[in-house]
């Protein structure tokens, strides 16, 4: 019970600065100034579901920092009462909950904001919440259907044998674990090469807006030049 409280805290803790954080950055007429009400609390519902993303994303993070750092504190101090609660017991909480939480956020939360904001409800249905509800959900679930079935066909092009249609019964056991990991290292790969090419971005944006400094530059060649142009324009005059 102590392990769910420490972990509602944390994660209220990253839900609140997640929110801030989307609300600094997004666009001012973004969620709360449409004039609609149904629009606005779609908007809304959106806004608490990316948050929710952002705040596991956020935790899945920090959760090996936090690990590396709550074992070195109780290593460092093993007898202290008030930092028991960093025990293994939380730590394998915490990674369960990310795990899972990730997983829930990747294949269903975000999808299901993105496909609400574009929903209007079926024709000759009621205008509401329920009706773009409704309609997610059925778009959400014919959508799984579809990579369903491109995994199936796909494992029957690739071998129409038992070992292949059993590998495809065992994909909520076996496959949906490793989802994560997969994305997770496709994410490295995106970051990899595009840090070079933002980096090489930001030193040329930033070369253009400083000015360079002065302080190398010979006064007294300056000066000559600038008699010289005097001398060329009493001249010209």
């Amino acid at each position: 019970r102590l392990c769910l409280q420490i972990c509602a805290l944390l994660f209220a803790s990253l839900y609140i600065l997640c929110h801030f954080i989307i609300t600094h950055f997004k666009k001012h007429t973004d969620f709360t100034a449409v004039q609609d009400d149904e629009d606005a609390a779609v908007n809304r519902i959106a806004l608490g579901l990316c948050t929710f993303t952002l705040a596991v994303a956020l935790g899945a993070v920090l959760l090996l920092p936090f690990s590396i750092i709550s074992n070195e504190v109780l290593l460092s101090f093993p007898q202290n009462y008030y930092i028991q609660w960093l025990n293994g017991s939380l730590i394998h909480g915490l990674w369960n909950l990310v795990f899972l939480f990730s997983n829930l956020s990747l294949v269903f939360l975000m999808p299901f904001a993105y496909f609400f904001t574009e929903s209007e409800g079926f024709a000759g249905s009621k205008k509401g919440i329920m009706a773009r509800v409704y309609e997610t959900s059925v778009v959400l679930l014919l959508l799984t259907l579809l990579v369903l079935g491109m995994v199936w066909v796909a494992s029957a092009i690739v071998g129409n044998d038992a070992a292949s249609r059993q590998s495809l019964y065992d994909l909520w056991e076996y496959y949906l674990p490793y989802l994560y990991s997969c994305i997770s290292l496709f994410g490295v790969l995106l970051l990899l090469l595009c840090t070079p090419f933002g980096l090489s971005t930001m030193f040329t944006v930033t070369g253009k807006l400083l000015v360079k400094p002065r302080l190398l530059e010979d006064l007294d060649e300056q000066l000559s030049c600038t008699r010289l142009e005097e001398a060329v324009v009493s001249r010209r005059i």
